[in-house]
């Protein structure tokens, strides 16, 4: 599969958007949930992760990347909808962008995993920004499912941002 065959979405409504991917894991739904959820598995593709795994319950993220102050990179917020092993949904709350929020839904597919990725919320300018990002995020995500390397970062977004001027 190519670059563009895990392209996401941007849907804009008035002065809010939606990012939207798509992806297909070859992975058992649990083990996809466990990558999603806890703070060992999340912390190898994505970057060091507090939960409280329950509706109401906290989440603190600190991604990798990109390189940027930490203060301007931490995202915190609410569990929105907790309900293992199919949706996660939370808040986020980071300096740099408006208050959105993310949606990790998961459905079987006999031993595969189909997950539909959401943030919404976004202003038009930043959803354009984060999309690659998020883009190179689920390519890390599926690496490390893989039990690959997973790609840095800054590499993927700028291998990536061409695909989605």
């Amino acid at each position: 599969m190519t670059d563009a065959d895990h392209k996401g979405t941007i849907t804009i409504v008035g002065e809010e958007a939606t990012l939207t991917f798509v992806r297909r894991l070859p992975h058992p739904i649990e083990t996809v949930w466990a990558a999603l959820t806890e703070a060992a598995e999340r912390a190898a593709w994505f970057g060091e992760t507090t939960i409280d795994p329950r509706e109401g319950g906290a989440i603190e993220m600190d991604p990798d990347d990109p390189p940027a102050p930490a203060a301007m990179k931490h995202v915190s917020g609410r569990i929105l909808i907790w309900n293992p092993p199919y949706v996660l949904e939370h808040e986020w709350r980071q300096s740099i962008v408006e208050p959105s929020v993310v949606r990790y839904e998961l459905a079987r597919d006999g031993d595969q995993t189909v997950l539909t990725f959401t943030h919404r919320g976004l202003g038009t300018q930043n959803a354009h920004g984060f999309v690659p990002g998020t883009h190179a995020y689920l390519d890390r995500l599926a690496a490390h499912l893989a039990g690959k390397p997973v790609p840095a970062w800054m590499e993927r977004y700028n291998a990536l941002a061409p695909l989605y001027r």
